[in-house]
């Protein structure tokens, strides 16, 4: 089955930064996603979305592209409209075998009202930095480890490394990072693995928000042939800015224990308070019990209910609902199922919610759906 997302191109905005005496936004963090059109090509979507963050006069400061990784056409595309070195670039494999079908869907982040700063390591950009009045926001993307000959557990190792490197590089500490995005080559092969690597090394780290990131992780090839590339966001306050500033803390799951009850380390959710902003990120969440096993075996639609269940009671602790929704991705282990969270969305009334679909591996072999989350209200 061919598998195209079904829903038109959207863009989404939002502020990340507080308000100036006279109420006037300062800073704007601004969000936007492209999907392949019917027969159109990957050309087509960079240029839809190089286009719409000129009209809006904003900087990329990271993009997530969901696509075939071995497409020259993609990577001609990117080049062409960011320049390869330019912005920092997270790549996820999708399994699409149809040409139609090389590019899922692009994410771009931007940032509209001050000067973005970028991090680079060896001449490639990995990071970049910008500010409002009260933080400082730090994303990197692409990042990997350099040794790719080394086994997969010291290959993470190193890519832990790398980011350390860069977050120096751009002012932030590991305890300040409040999501990660984890994508394992062959993640089901060796993910005890990983998370024994991860857990070892966030061991002693006092995070400012008191709790491991956020976090998602899922199987998928890079175009570097490492074990793994990663994406983090980081988050710190300005000495200035005093009472002004909210630290991040841990959002629990109503519906499902915490992630490190069951070995793997990450919390169900990260909330950050920005000036009169909640920023709320839902790690990437899938059909599991309370108890940590996994729930509906081998059925897609009971899996996804479960799991759009499961998310809708963290929105809702914090009084959100879909409809607050910025930015969502979905990985489906086989790519038909798709139809399923589709079916589901029209029968909340929630088509034109901004998801990119995917077809990945979820980090269990029994998980054939996973979804994460971004809102800011």
């Amino acid at each position: 089955m061919t598998f195209v997302p079904s829903k038109p191109a959207f863009a989404l905005q939002f502020n990340l930064g507080s308000d100036r005496d006279d109420g006037a936004p300062v800073g704007e963090e601004i969000l936007l996603s492209e999907y392949p059109r019917t027969g159109e090509r990957a050309g087509e979507v960079f240029r839809r979305l190089a286009a719409e963050l000129e009209r809006r006069q904003a900087t990329c400061v990271a993009l997530f592209i969901y696509g075939n990784v071995a497409s020259a056409e993609t990577e001609e595309a990117l080049g062409a409209c960011f320049g390869a070195a330019e912005v920092p670039v997270t790549w996820v494999e999708c399994a699409a075998t149809e040409a139609a079908t090389l590019l899922a869907g692009v994410q771009a982040v931007a940032w509209r009202g001050g000067e973005v700063r970028r991090i680079r390591i060896g001449g490639r950009v990995v990071g970049s930095v910008y500010r409002d009045t009260v933080a400082e926001h730090c994303w990197l993307g692409g990042i990997r480890p350099q040794v790719l000959s080394l086994p997969r557990a010291a290959q993470v190792q190193q890519m832990l490394g790398v980011a350390e490197l860069a977050l120096d590089l751009a002012g932030f500490e590991l305890r300040d990072v409040v999501r990660t995005w984890f994508y394992n080559d062959d993640i089901l092969a060796w993910y005890g693995d990983f998370n024994r690597v991860r857990t070892a090394h966030y061991a002693g780290t006092r995070w400012r928000s008191g709790a491991v990131p956020a976090s998602t992780g899922i199987g998928a090839k890079n175009r570097f042939g490492a074990a793994l590339e990663v994406a983090f966001r980081a988050w710190r306050p300005l000495r200035e800015a005093g009472t002004a500033t909210t630290a991040p803390c841990e959002v629990f799951s109503p519906l499902q224990c915490p992630a490190p009850a069951y070995g793997s380390s990450f919390s169900r959710a990260m909330e950050v308070g920005v000036g009169s902003q909640r920023w709320l990120t839902i790690s990437g969440t899938a059909s599991i019990h309370p108890d940590g096993r996994t729930a509906h075996e081998g059925d897609a639609v009971a899996q996804v209910d479960l799991t759009m269940r499961v998310v809708g009671a963290i929105l809702a602790s914090r009084q959100f609902s879909w409809r607050n929704v910025h930015r969502a991705t979905a990985y489906f282990r086989h790519p038909e199922d798709a139809v399923c969270l589709r079916a589901w969305l029209a029968r909340h009334g929630l088509r034109e919610m901004p998801v990119v679909e995917t077809a990945s591996v979820v980090c269990r072999d029994d998980l054939l759906f996973e979804i994460e989350v971004d809102v800011l209200a």
